[in-house]
């Protein structure tokens, strides 16, 4: 019975460790029940960025201090404390998505979710589209960029503002999982 129960944790162990590609590519939700494969990791041009995130969800908000570096290679994003402690740090690369997470984080969603907003936010529409479900449409006016699906509901909208010549997020509004993120951009 001993050696059953250790041969079952072991084959759990063994399959948890095993690499299964992903022959699509990482995958993030975009409302429940409704996955999208996310867009190749390089972007032109370059972002690196400081950031002060505040997010809101369930009535409850957190800030956090991010870095954000994206370039024809990888998309990085590192989360420090108020100390400047690195709490994670999630990176998207030919070879997949890599997290690293220094410290328990509570309510954090998936790296795959976190990456997806921020693509929806900076790659372009061109990137996106063919890998939007049928129907679903992913649209700029001024200002804002919005997320429907194949119905025509909002899911997810994110507002811009101009800065040092750039188009730049400063909210994003996710209709079907309930939250906002608010975005400072924080000078070098």
């Amino acid at each position: 019975m001993r050696t059953g129960l250790m041969l079952v944790f072991c084959t759990l162990l063994l399959g948890g460790c095993a690499r299964h590609p992903e022959l699509a590519g990482p995958q993030a939700w975009l409302e429940p029940g409704v996955k999208v494969t996310l867009p190749p990791p390089g972007i032109i041009p370059a972002i690196n960025q400081q950031q002060l995130l505040t997010g809101t969800f369930k009535g409850k908000q957190q800030s956090l201090l991010v870095l954000l570096s994206a370039d024809q290679q990888q998309l990085s994003l590192a989360g420090l404390s108020s100390l400047g402690i690195r709490l994670f740090r999630v990176t998207y690369d030919e070879h997949g998505i890599q997290t690293e997470q220094s410290l328990a984080l509570p309510d954090m969603p998936p790296a795959s979710q976190v990456l997806a907003d921020i693509m929806l936010s900076y790659w372009s529409i061109s990137a996106w589209e063919p890998r939007l479900p049928a129907g679903w449409t992913l649209t700029d006016a001024g200002n804002t960029r919005q997320l429907r699906d194949s119905h025509g509901r909002l899911v997810s909208e994110i507002q811009y503002q101009q800065r040092q010549g750039r188009r730049e997020p400063v909210s994003i509004h996710q209709l079907a999982f309930g939250y906002q993120i608010i975005i400072q951009h924080l000078d070098s």
